[in-house]
């Protein structure tokens, strides 16, 4: 594959005296708007989450956040409560005008207020809601499309809840309404239209449509000045969504999306120059360890050894003191995810290994969440038979250490084959017989529906990664979420991150890129790509990270196999260090972990609030 072109900069214009106009301008309320307000869909819900605590303690009882009422997962994260404030206000005269809703606090990190909308009641509307949409704007709604349905409901309701507090607010304080994504501002535009008294920002975290394209097109970021949005949108039959999308963000007094890669996107498929850009952060408060986090690793390192020895040992062994453990996850997006480029590195470091007889053994994991998988039979029994060795083995381990510290005791010299009964001696060799197995490890750890068209499942095969004795880099596919109720694990994500060595997360496709970003914050190595909106915005304010244990693998200038060779030598030096290196480079992780709390990168979105204010008069 030839080198590929080198897109086009997105320069994205910031008038210098933005920041400086915050003060300026009169007092505002904020109201933030996004589908993943207490339910967990994608990415955002971490977005807005983990900005909560800088957002209250910034604007206080100005701040608000609306979302929709899920009835199925609200109430796990939604603490109702008694209306008060100026919100309070205006939510009681948003019910009075006959809207059902729920006011109260997210059960999160600062406990901002919410307002959660129920469309039920609304559905009626749905039909004078969708014609308004098509008649206004030109949107052709579909018939039986329940999530668009969802929507676009919700979108009428907020959009009816801004006209209420726009009115109390008017000629006080300035109203800015801050959307995320097309599925909170689909009435962005009927707001514009009817000048109701609300000044507005739109985020596009990710184009719908760029989405779709990047999965389907391998040449992507070469064909995106080429694409005709309308054509596209119609192949994908996602025109409805499309075009609410690309019209909200047409209608805003301020865009803004998460990176440059993005803005870029934004300018061919949606047809307008992004204002600001607005990087993630994270709040670091919450993955800060200190001086226990080389104790935190050990500790879940530990547990994955367990997980390492129920899945591997029956079929062969190897020194668990010499075993690093990398991983990569992510929703099923093949090659967007960059899982396509981590298996061919796999595969290369597997003989580079091999051909230094190198004693390391990688074993790399792949979590990620394929709908329909269910455990695989013997996994879950060979997990059942090391549990209950480890029982035995603790049982005569009781009974040899009381029974030879009785006779030490009484002076006796005791013959070590006496003190074990024959039941657990004759228990623990019925373990090991069942224990033992001729197959070969598997490569996955649960039946995944159409295996035979299952792309990781198909590269493991033709790269030959089947976890062979002589094969120094292991696989194991786990296509379910890490949970501390799963038998194979039994610990949480985050303590299953703290207990690997690295990340890995070569996209192809990535608007920003919480997950290297988390591994950061943990102090954990991880690999991301300048194809990543986190990988272009390091390799622009950061470029000394590469020294600090973040690798970014070069995808934008390069051939798919030249950054498969670059992956495979950073991933061959960093299983080849010495230990106290690697603590190094952990240590050397966690230390610019900072420099990524929304505490710094929140001064973006003070940026964005401030254009918004000079943009409304």
């Amino acid at each position: 594959m030839a080198k590929s072109a080198k897109p086009v900069k997105t320069k994205v214009k910031i008038a210098p005296t933005v920041v400086e106009a915050v003060g300026a301008q009169k007092p505002f309320l904020l109201v933030e708007i996004a589908y993943e307000v207490c339910q967990q869909v994608g990415g955002i819900y971490t977005v807005i989450r983990s900005k909560v605590p800088s957002a209250v303690a910034k604007y206080g009882d100005d701040y608000l956040l609306v979302g929709p009422w899920n009835p199925a997962t609200s109430p796990q994260e939604f603490e109702e409560g008694t209306p008060e404030g100026q919100f309070g206000e205006a939510f009681r005269a948003f019910q009075a005008a006959g809207f059902n809703a729920k006011y109260g606090r997210w059960l999160i990190s600062g406990r901002p207020r919410v307002i959660l909308m129920d469309m039920n009641p609304h559905y009626p509307k749905l039909g004078e809601i969708k014609f308004d949409l098509f008649k206004h704007h030109g949107v052709r709604s579909p018939d039986n499309d329940f999530l668009y349905n969802e929507v676009v409901t919700f979108g009428w309701m907020v959009q009816e809840f801004l006209r209420v507090i726009g009115e109390q607010q008017r000629g006080k304080k300035l109203l800015i309404a801050h959307f995320h994504e097309w599925m909170a501002g689909s009435h962005l535009p009927s707001i514009r239209r009817q000048n109701l008294p609300v000044t507005t920002v739109f985020t596009t975290h990710a184009t719908f449509l760029g989405r779709c394209l990047a999965m389907n097109d391998s040449r992507f970021y070469e064909h995106l000045g080429f694409y005709h949005w309308e054509d596209e949108a119609k192949r994908f039959n996602i025109e409805p969504q499309n075009l609410l999308e690309r019209f909200a963000a047409h209608a805003a007094h301020v865009f803004t999306t998460v990176s440059d890669l993005t803005a870029l996107e934004c300018r061919h498929l949606i047809g307008r120059e992004v204002d600001v850009l607005l990087p993630n952060g994270l709040n670091i408060e919450r993955f800060v360890a200190l001086h226990e986090s080389q104790v935190l690793h050990k500790t879940f390192k530990d547990r994955i050894h367990r997980f390492t020895m129920g899945h591997f040992f029956p079929s062969y062994s190897f020194d668990l003191d010499n075993t690093l453990y990398l991983f990569t996850s992510g929703r099923y997006e093949y090659r967007n995810k960059g899982f396509d480029l981590t298996l061919e590195a796999l595969a290369r470091l597997n003989w580079r290994l091999k051909q230094a007889q190198s004693p390391v053994t990688v074993v790399c994991f792949f979590i990620t969440k394929k709908p329909g998988s269910r455990f695989l039979a013997e996994v879950l029994s060979n997990m059942g038979i090391m549990d209950e060795m480890h029982k035995t083995v603790d049982a005569i381990g009781e009974q040899i250490k009381e029974r030879l510290f009785t006779q030490t005791a009484m002076g006796q010299d005791p013959d070590l084959n006496d003190l074990v009964d024959d039941y657990w001696s004759l228990r623990l060799r019925r373990n090991q017989q069942a224990w033992k197995s001729k197959k070969l490890p598997p490569v996955v750890t649960h039946h995944v529906p159409d295996e035979d068209k299952d792309e990781i499942l198909n590269q493991l095969r033709v790269s030959q990664l089947v976890n062979l004795p002589s094969d120094p880099v292991k696989v194991v596919y786990h296509p379910d979420f890490v949970t501390a109720n799963s038998p194979l694990f039994g610990m949480d994500y985050d303590q299953f991150v703290r207990g690997c060595h690295m990340g890995i997360f070569p996209s192809y496709y990535e608007p920003w890129g919480y997950t290297p970003l988390e591994c950061i914050a943990r102090g954990i190595p991880a690999v991301t790509s300048d194809l990543s909106g986190l990988g272009s915005w390091l390799l622009k304010y950061m470029p000394e990270i590469q020294e600090k244990g973040v690798f970014i693998s070069k995808r934008r200038l390069f051939s798919w196999d030249e950054t498969a060779n670059q992956m495979a030598e950073y991933l061959f030096q960093f299983a080849t260090q010495s230990r106290r290196d690697r603590i190094k480079v952990r240590n050397d992780v966690e230390s610019i972990s900072d420099r990524f709390d929304w505490s710094e990168l929140g001064r973006y979105y003070d940026e964005a609030y401030a254009l918004a204010g000079q943009r409304a008069g």
